[in-house]
């Protein structure tokens, strides 16, 4: 397997040589419409809920059939043994990121199939102005155990969204906070159609009914938890794209927890430039070559 350090998978664990990664369980799901994180049912903090800024979800970004063929097409190539179970196709620069390090090496150009993508991105608001310069084919399957850890992606090289696009299956995207930050939380009560409320304004409590005594009314003031202590679900169905960026890309890590890979799934993930490799930046004319050459769209796995 392509296992180092402390990452294992099913194909290391057998023989005992590793232990699992922890499976970490989510305390909140993220909704898309409300941009809420709302607390789980079966958690101690349900009927809780909390703004989650920097995710921007689209369902069913392609079709069933522009999935088949970008997964055939990928395939046609080689994957290489990743960390954690997975396999891999990198498209991009040859980069050291420990000695901030970076050429372009054997990097043609993102590939020709990714080209349609990157057009269709451009309907999303949130992408304005997105120029990938690098892109990352992962590939899970139960069988490997495959998985990643909690992690952030490099800022030195990486810019501010990372936009990943969901294929073959779904899978939840799990958040944590390292931060000795706390998050206020707000009371989130059922209307008599069974839906959730948002909260109100920061500066006001939430009335709700007393459950004891019909026709009185209680209030319930905001609540403070260590962010330590809060984890968010992502869902992310089946071709859908999700963009992470703002504090979900600086302040949250994201992980995929092996329980949550039922059959196989293809993560396309795509990267733009930092500020350093940009207009302006120390790095700027390098940036430009890189950018040149990704857009060619006329690369191969490095």
């Amino acid at each position: 397997c392509g296992c180092k350090g402390i990452r294992s998978c099913l194909l290391c664990e057998e023989p005992a040589q590793a232990a699992p990664p922890p499976q970490g369980e989510d305390h909140f799901t993220y909704c898309p419409a409300s941009g809420l994180a709302k607390g789980n049912e079966h958690s101690e903090f349900a009927g809780w809920t909390f703004p989650f800024p920097g995710v921007f979800l689209m369902e069913e970004f392609i079709s069933k059939d522009e999935e088949s063929e970008i997964v055939e097409l990928m395939d046609q190539d080689d994957w290489k043994p990743s960390q954690s179970g997975r396999k891999k196709q990198d498209y991009g620069p040859k980069v050291n990121f420990k000695k901030q390090r970076l050429k372009a090496g054997s990097f043609t150009g993102l590939p020709s199939f990714s080209k349609k993508i990157v057009e269709q991105m451009k309907a999303c608001p949130v992408l304005d102005g997105f120029l990938p310069v690098e892109q990352c084919n992962l590939d899970y399957v139960p069988e490997r155990g495959s998985a990643i850890d909690p992690h952030f992606d490099d800022w030195w090289l990486w810019g501010e969204r990372l936009v990943s696009l969901n294929l073959l299956s779904k899978t939840v995207l799990s958040m944590s906070c390292d931060s000795e930050d706390s998050i206020q939380l707000f009371p989130t009560f059922s209307k008599e159609n069974g839906k959730l409320t948002p909260p109100g304004p920061f500066t006001q409590a939430s009335a709700c009914r007393n459950s004891g005594t019909e026709g009185v009314n209680c209030v319930v003031s905001p609540r403070l938890v260590p962010s330590k202590e809060v984890t968010v679900a992502v869902h992310l169905p089946q071709r859908s794209l999700v963009v992470l960026y703002g504090d979900a890309r600086y302040k949250w890590k994201h992980a995929i927890y092996r329980k949550h890979i039922e059959r196989r799934r293809i993560c396309v993930t795509f990267r733009e430039l930092s500020a350093e490799f940009s207009a302006g930046g120390r790095h700027e004319e390098l940036g430009k070559e890189l950018l040149e050459t990704a857009l060619s769209f006329q690369g191969r796995p490095v």
